[in-house]
């Protein structure tokens, strides 16, 4: 429990009781909870649909959804994303493109990517069909943090500081087998075929990630992996529609 509520103080924004000792791998080995920590963030984001569908309707309230999960997380990825799009719009030398996620400051182009990457999100959950939806928030979100574990596991530090390092250091393949064994039977569970589809699909997208950003900057940060998360978030709410749609149209 005590590598549990690391990940999700970590994660979250949650008010959790601190353990007691922190040890140096404490943060790597913690990353075998983050797909439970992304379930409990799903199971908040159902009760809030369960409390907010009798008030408002679905597309109002989806945009309270989308803005709940930015909440919870303390927008912790959301700025991960956009440092990690100012430094693919400056290209540049590894060093210039580290500098700039490090910059505090928020460029044109991150803006540009967090406001896309809010209203796709937004339209991806709106168009997941209704009977699916409260399935699909228990699973994205379990989705995004696992994709988050494939990235950090077995992959470099594009960096010699920061918490990216923290983390990488401590991970091993035991902490990716628990998550996985976590999240493959619970993606079946929820989503079914439109579940393992997403799975398959978010996997694929977090190896092209550590690949790149290893040849590109010879690492990982923790910026990068904010960005894996977000992009996962959607790719797992578009695999859900299209899969379903697929289904009803052929079969």
């Amino acid at each position: 429990m005590r590598r549990f509520l690391i990940a999700l103080q970590f994660l979250t924004i949650l008010p959790v009781p601190s353990p007691k000792s922190c040890e140096a791998d404490d943060l790597g080995r913690s990353t075998a909870w983050f797909p439970l920590v992304g379930l409990c963030i799903g199971g908040l984001l159902l009760l809030a649909d369960l409390a907010l569908t009798p008030l408002f309707p679905r597309h109002l309230t989806d945009a309270l959804l989308v803005a709940l999960l930015a909440i919870i997380t303390g927008a912790l990825h959301l700025d991960g994303l956009a440092d990690v799009c100012d430094g693919l719009a400056a290209r540049g030398s590894k060093e210039r493109f580290l500098a700039i996620m490090k910059d505090p400051r928020t460029g044109a182009i991150g803006a540009v990517g967090l406001i896309l990457l809010l209203l796709l999100k937004y339209a991806a959950l709106l168009a997941v069909p209704i009977y699916l939806k409260r399935a699909t928030l228990l699973l994205f979100p379990l989705l995004a943090r696992f994709t988050q574990v494939l990235v950090m596991t077995g992959a470099r530090a594009a960096r010699s500081d920061g918490l990216g390092l923290s983390f990488l250091s401590g991970i091993t393949g035991t902490q990716f087998s628990l998550a996985a064994a976590v999240t493959i039977p619970l993606c079946w569970l929820l989503g079914h075929s439109g579940g393992v589809v997403a799975l398959g699909l978010t996997a694929v997208w977090g190896l092209a990630v550590r690949r790149y950003f290893t040849r590109r900057l010879g690492g990982i940060s923790g910026d990068i992996v904010g960005f894996s998360s977000e992009i996962a978030e959607l790719l797992a709410l578009l695999a859900v529609t299209a899969t379903t749609t697929l289904l009803t149209r052929y079969l």
